[in-house]
Parts: structure tokens; C-alpha cells; sequence
């Protein structure tokens, strides 16, 4: 049943976004699921992304295509390898190559206008400032100025009909408590993707900084991780 209560998710296909879809979920919004295709290379995830929006119960579930692989310069959408089998000492030392330039705020960009259009003044999105991998765009000081430009940014806004709220629900969770409020709300971690660097069958390498701090929350939170990685093969 529809409660009129819109709100915009970013939907990347991973453990995050989708226990954030069900945090959304169970505060009562409506979902209105965002996902983009920008050139990445581990492009399964959005299939991850359809199931887990099919599966939530999303009105709708929009996937954008913009190729940021034109811009490049990033592990994940350019000719450059992803580091693999790093501690999380060494994760943490410098932004890694996997990040992608202003792939937030682009995405954020997106979703508020898409909000706009829908008279709604919630985004939900799954950035975490504790195993985030060194990403600027996941900061708490980041999402409070974006959440104060937007504010300058659109019609609604400035006629007063839009004061926009940019959820961050796992800013300050660790991975463990994400997977452990994901298992509470009943996500489907079998259908999340996790892997920045996937066999061509989309099979997780196991190795990558993605699927460490995957692994590693998944045995700290004591619940079984479903993915088969390549190197337990």
C-alpha cells in the first residue's frame, strides 16, 4: 500500500544500498529505487540491483545510463588493475584507485532531481564513514553541504515547497552492523554483488578491497556470507 511518503534511493546492487532500501522501507516510505550504468567494470551489480528493487517492493526502479569511462582516471571504469589482497591498514593510508571522481555527487545530483519531480524531500543513500575505503564522498561534513546546496538548488526548494533530507542510515555502522541490521530487516544478501573486479561471469574475486571488508564484515557479524569467491575455489 502506498503512503505518499516518496523516497529516493540510490541502488548500487550492494550490501549497503540494499539494507539501506530496507531501512527506507521500514520507516514507512515509499521506494523509488536509482541505479546507473557509468561504464563500470563490475557491471553485474545491476542485476544485483533489479533483484533486490523486485524484491523490496519498489514503485519504480530507474537505472541511468552515463558513461564515465569517457572521464576514466578510476580502477573501475578505466584501464587501471584493482589492487587486490590489501590489509585494512593499507586501505585506509590514501584514497584507493577504485575511486571514481565526484561519483557521488554526480548520483546525488540525479536523485534530486528525480525528488523534485516526485515532490519529495527524502534521499536515501548508503555511504558509511568507517569501512568506506578512504572515499571523500562518504564523509558526514560532505553529505551536510550537499544537503545545504540542494537546498539553493532546485524550484521547489526555493518556493519553499521542498526542504531536502539526504539519509545516510549507516554513516556510523560498521560492516558487521550493516549486515546485522540487513539480516534483521530480511535482505537478500545472496542477490547483493559486492566484487569491484568480477570474472566474466560475474563471479566475485575475493580479493579486491570490496570483497575483504565484505568477507570480513560477514564473519565479525557471524552470519554467513552467501557469495562463492574465486579464490576459495
Amino acid at each position: 500500500m502506498k503512503t505518499e511518503r516518496k523516497a529516493v534511493v540510490l541502488l548500487s546492487g550492494g550490501i549497503d544500498s540494499a539494507t539501506t532500501l530496507a531501512i527506507a522501507k521500514e520507516m514507512g516510505f515509499d521506494l523509488y529505487a536509482l541505479s546507473f550504468n557509468y561504464g563500470q567494470r563490475h557491471k553485474v551489480e545491476l542485476q544485483a540491483a533489479e533483484k533486490i528493487a523486485a524484491g523490496v517492493g519498489t514503485v519504480k526502479h530507474i537505472t541511468l545510463d552515463i558513461d564515465l569511462r569517457q572521464f576514466g582516471n578510476s580502477a573501475l571504469t578505466d584501464d587501471i588493475a584493482v589492487p587486490q589482497g590489501r590489509g585494512i591498514e593499507e586501505m585506509a593510508k590514501e584514497i584507493p584507485v577504485t575511486y571514481v571522481p565526484a561519483r557521488n555527487t554526480i548520483f546525488l545530483s540525479f536523485a534530486l532531481a528525480w525528488a523534485e519531480v516526485l515532490e519529495s524531500s527524502d534521499i536515501f543513500i548508503g555511504v558509511n564513514s568507517l569501512d568506506y575505503s578512504g572515499y571523500p564522498d562518504c564523509r558526514p561534513e560532505y553529505i551536510a553541504a550537499y544537503e545545504s546546496m540542494a537546498g539553493l538548488a532546485t524550484k521547489a526548494a526555493v518556493e519553499g515547497k521542498q526542504k531536502l533530507k539526504i539519509h545516510v542510515p549507516l554513516i556510523k555502522m560498521t560492516k558487521a552492523q550493516i549486515i546485522r541490521k540487513g539480516w534483521e530487516l530480511g535482505v537478500d544478501f545472496a542477490s547483493t554483488h559486492s566484487c569491484y573486479n568480477p570474472s566474466a561471469a560475474g563471479e566475485a574475486c575475493g580479493g579486491c578491497d570490496s570483497c575483504l571488508l565484505r568477507m570480513k564484515g560477514f564473519k565479525e557479524a557471524g552470519i554467513p556470507d552467501p557469495t562463492v569467491y574465486k579464490l576459495q575455489k
